[in-house]
């Protein structure tokens, strides 16, 4: 894996001397706490922005058990934690539940993902999904939280806040920014009912290093700012709470705009890799980073796709990656279906 200096170019006309004692970083320090390290046998709920999406993703790539974004993409404080209350009381969705647009019956508390053509199905996805979230629900230990933005839209007709507003006219909704009170009282009562339940929960929050431009530099980050203010007064009030400063490196370690994608907005591949990296750094327990190491090895040598399949030679590679995850297996019973 390659490390952030190496995409880096030395200035011309730096002698080698000076180029080594040049820190060509704003390091962004992150305190290592053991109490929320993280390990395989730990079951992970990853919730919130396409950021939540793109970390759940790389755990599941490396085999740790982790369940992602269940409604889908969530941006919003709000949504977020009305998505949590759902899990929490095991809702059943009925046909009160969704609204008929445009021929696709819909859910205001799921993206268009789970939208269909009839009211069954449109159900069936909704509830299938939710239901494999309860199961797991009570055995979550690690909680990922990711706001994206602290802009709402709240249905006229009802008052309350939508998570997806699913082309409706835009004179339907009233669009707010959340007040850093607003989402302090909602997730101090969320926190408290989550340990409630579990007392060894581990939450981490983190805000969205994507930046919202729509509505202009300067409001984008008022957004982050009341994202930042908000969970830095809930980590502070709350035990086993902590924050994972994802915004922060985008901003400081990978200020440079090679590290984003063509719309100038959303993190590069290269960009997530590295926060990812940090955030491994950051989490995983020494052990679970040499178990990481194995498995994305094996990962790699069963991915791999000869020009030359019916080779003895294959044969034998192929051999010796099945010996590879029995051995696994047989040291980490625990990995069993997910490799």
């Amino acid at each position: 894996m390659r490390r952030l200096n190496d995409f880096f170019v030395p200035f011309v006309g730096l002698t080698d001397v000076e180029n080594r004692n040049m820190d060509l970083q704003t390091k962004v320090e992150i305190p290592s706490l053991e109490d929320v390290k993280i390990g395989y046998t730990d079951q992970i709920l990853s919730l919130g922005s396409c950021f939540a999406e793109n970390i759940g993703r790389k755990l599941a790539g490396s085999c740790f058990d982790v369940d992602i974004n269940p409604f889908g993409v969530l941006y919003n404080p709000t949504s977020i934690a009305n998505s949590i209350e759902i899990l929490l009381d095991e809702k059943v969705f009925d046909v009160s539940d969704l609204f008929e647009n445009k021929e696709l019956w819909q859910s205001f508390s799921h993206s268009s993902l789970f939208s269909d053509t009839t009211v069954d199905d449109c159900l069936e996805k909704i509830n299938h999904r939710l239901t494999q979230a309860y199961q797991r629900m009570n055995q979550v230990n690690v909680l990922l939280i990711t706001f994206g933005t602290a802009w709402v839209f709240e249905e006229r007709k009802s008052g309350r806040v939508v998570s997806n507003c699913h082309k409706l006219p835009t004179a339907d909704f009233v669009r707010r920014r959340l007040t850093v009170s607003e989402i302090v009282q909602l997730y101090s009562q969320i926190i408290s009912r989550l340990q409630s339940n579990n007392p060894a929960l581990k939450i981490i929050f983190t805000v969205s290093p994507i930046r919202h431009f729509k509505d202009g530099a300067h409001e984008n980050n008022l957004s982050k700012s009341t994202l930042l203010l908000a969970v830095n007064e809930l980590q502070n009030n709350h035990e086993k709470v902590h924050y994972f400063p994802a915004y922060e490196i985008m901003m400081d370690e990978l200020r440079d705009y090679r590290f984003y994608a063509s719309d100038m907005c959303h993190p590069s591949e290269q960009a997530v890799e590295y926060i990812w990296e940090r955030f491994g750094d950051n989490y995983f327990k020494d052990t679970t980073k040499k178990l990481q190491i194995l498995i994305d090895q094996l990962i790699r040598n069963h991915s791999h796709r000869p020009l030359h399949p019916h080779t003895v030679e294959y044969s034998l590679f192929k051999e010796a990656v099945a010996r590879q995850k029995s051995s696994l297996l047989e040291e980490y019973p625990f990995l069993e279906g997910r490799l």
